[in-house]
């Protein structure tokens, strides 16, 4: 609007200059040389405005003509510029969804129109390594470690490719240089600290915990905590080679830490050394507050060597009372209580985690049942229980247990990682229970006695209909197991070796018949006595000779498939 307005007032001001010419009186003389030259004002005016036209547009175009190339040079930069601005937008698009051939053509495309550009050596590495192209991305990503602008992003890239290609060395070297250049990238001081954690370098791994607090990476209070993690690992490294730098680095770490379970049991232990038995105790007791955990009660217990079982389980009592209720107090009161020999005391403190007991309840109350009434059959009945029993929490990080604690995960290098928490436990089955529990705690628990190891074994099926069997006699069916064996379709009796489980079961009273006795395994859901075999709708049958089972007889007879309920199609 404005350019407008300006040629407007231009061309007005012209025309009234040319008006004000055409209005003056007299003529103009040239004179030069001999040669005159007469004309009026405004023929004049019109002459000189002519030929001032002729010289601007002469000089228009002379000046176009010799710009001309430069003008092409530059419509043919901004044209393939633009092609490659195109290329490279369909390219990433194609890398973001996974359609590896338009990628690795648009990678072409734009290379070829935009060979420097940042974004067309992205693509390009990018479009590698999606089409499994290592040795392309790695060239790639190097002629950008090569440029100014974008150094940090191949040098990323770069350590990319070396994990990938399991060079923790080069990947390490390419680390610490991003992290010489740029000492505020995350990923470089990440990285550089993993590896120093995974060679157990605490020293230089605190240092690269400094660099990242000085460049603003972590926030005080990670930084409190990581440190603490990192001096709990140094201080148990060097606990036999170098006690005193372990002592020293256990007491910082706890105050930066206080909750963090190795750190109070190791300063503890020192502070016990050095005979600051309550500073000692204060330690654990905070930790114990923040988070029970076994090792902290194992310490607590322990603090002061040569005292009696009854000292550790007063002292054990007064450390349950800063945590009631939780699992862990009840677990420390009951091994003190074992080691004083004051099992009623410890059967109290299980007694709610009876039911659903975990497996340190399971093994606690064996221990129990031997040493207090040195009874075999229930000890032997609570570690069966065990083995089936609710899992304990344990030091977990990643989907990974380990029996103790680590400063950082064996998955992903992260510190502080390793949580006291109940592992996951695998999905429930969808099969159902095959065995009753008691049943199956009775079998394995109890021994066979001379009267229960007869077997009854089934009548054989023979081709005519069936009889009435004759029943049992009332005494011995009182002493024998019952015992139900399938027959296949064969006139041989099959014999079947009385197991330990089927000797076992409980047998009804004498009054009772055979039929009234409890089972060991569930019964079958149909009362064929024949197993039935399902065929394909295109099998020609069984032959004439009926040989065809036969070799099978056996093995399905004493097989755990007997037991189970088959389903009809």
């Amino acid at each position: 609007m404005l350019r407008i307005i300006l040629f407007l007032v231009v061309i007005a001001v012209a025309a009234t200059g040319a008006a004000w010419l055409a209005e003056q009186p007299g003529n103009v003389v040239l004179s030069w040389n001999g040669w005159q030259a007469e004309a009026s004002v405004a023929v004049f005016s019109m002459v000189v405005g002519g030929v001032l036209i002729a010289a601007l547009l002469t000089w228009a175009i002379l000046a176009g003509l010799w710009r001309s190339p430069s003008r092409l040079r530059r419509s043919r930069r901004e044209r393939r510029r633009e092609r490659a601005r195109r290329a490279i937008t369909q390219g990433l698009l194609a890398v973001g969804h996974g359609d590896a051939a338009q990628a690795r053509s648009q990678a072409n495309a734009a290379r070829r129109h935009a060979p420097n550009d940042p974004l067309a050596l992205l693509l390009q590495a990018q479009a590698a390594q999606l089409d499994g192209d290592r040795e392309g991305a790695k060239r790639a990503f190097l002629a950008m470690a090569n440029r100014d602008d974008t150094k940090s992003l191949g040098l990323r890239g770069l350590f990319i490719e070396a994990q990938r290609a399991e060079d923790p060395y080069a990947a390490l070297t390419i680390a610490e240089e991003a992290l010489r250049l740029s000492p505020g990238s995350h990923w470089a001081a990440h990285a550089v600290l993993g590896f120093r954690c995974a060679r157990s370098d605490w020293s230089g791994a605190l240092d690269i915990l400094e660099n990242n607090l000085a460049s603003g990476l972590i926030d005080k209070k990670a930084y409190r905590r990581q440190r603490g993690v990192l001096l709990t690992a140094r201080a148990i490294e060097c606990a036999d080679s170098d006690v005193s730098l372990s002592r020293d680095s256990a007491l910082e770490a706890i105050k930066l830490a206080p909750t963090l379970v190795p750190a109070a049991v190791l300063a503890a232990k020192y502070m016990s050394e050095a005979h600051q038995l309550r500073r000692a105790l204060k330690i654990i007791e905070t930790a114990w507050s923040a988070q029970p955990h076994p090792d902290l009660a194992e310490a607590y217990a322990h603090i002061r060597s040569g005292d009696s079982a009854n000292a550790r389980l007063s002292r054990i009592e007064t450390l349950a009372a800063k945590a009631p209720g939780h699992i862990e107090s009840a677990l420390a009161i009951a091994r003190a209580a074992i080691d004083a020999s004051e099992f009623t005391r410890a059967r109290n403190a299980l007694a709610p985690y009876i039911d659903a007991p975990t497996q340190r309840v399971a093994m606690l109350m064996a221990e129990i049942e031997h040493s207090d009434r040195n009874d075999s059959r229930a000890a032997r009945a609570w570690t069966l229980r065990a083995v089936r029993a609710l899992r304990d929490p344990a030091w977990t990080a990643d989907g990974c247990v380990s029996d103790r604690w680590r400063p950082v995960s064996p998955v992903t290098g992260r510190l502080d990682a390793f949580v006291w928490t109940t592992p996951l436990a695998e999905l429930p089955s969808d099969r159902g229970m095959v065995l009753e529990s008691d049943l199956f705690d009775e079998t394995l628990i109890e021994p066979p006695s001379d009267d229960e190891a007869e077997t009854v074994i089934a009548e054989p099926v023979a081709a005519e209909p069936e009889k009435p069997k004759p029943a049992a006699p009332k005494a011995k069916a009182a002493n024998a197991a019952v015992e139900v064996v399938m027959e296949p379709a064969d006139t041989r009796p099959v014999s079947t070796p009385t197991s330990t489980a089927s000797a076992t079961t409980s047998a009804p009273p004498a009054t009772a018949s055979s039929d009234s006795a409890l089972p060991l395994f569930h019964r079958r859901q149909t009362a064929a006595p024949v197993i039935p075999i399902v065929r394909a709708p295109d099998d020609p049958g069984v032959d004439e000779d009926g040989n065809e089972f036969d070799s099978k007889t056996s093995s399905q007879g004493s097989s755990w498939r007997g037991y189970l309920p088959r389903r009809d199609g």
